[in-house]
């Protein structure tokens, strides 16, 4: 096995692993924004319901922000990966 074939190996088992990993957190992510805000309201018996709902939103975007990058990173991952099996030993 050559030095290609192992940094090829290596770069798509990172990016196996960031799938696997991000899978399960990207829903409690969001489960544990829905259940924060359900409980403020109820604490407040509803009366920053407009102001607690504006945080959840801000919330939500930023947790989206984090899965774009993720996702941007697993295909950087990938496209290194491509770009080792795509290279040219003898160059």
């Amino acid at each position: 096995m050559g030095i290609f074939d192992k940094a090829k190996d290596a770069l798509s088992g990172v990016t196996d692993k960031a799938k696997d990993l991000r899978e399960p957190v990207g829903g409690a992510v969001e489960e544990g924004i829905d259940k924060a805000a359900d409980m403020a309201n109820s604490a407040t018996g509803g009366k920053f319901e407009a102001q607690i709902e504006k945080v959840k939103d801000l919330a939500d975007k930023i947790d989206g922000k984090v899965d774009g990058a993720a996702d941007a990173a697993g295909d950087a991952a990938s496209d290194a990966a491509d770009a080792v099996e795509d290279a040219d030993p003898t160059a």
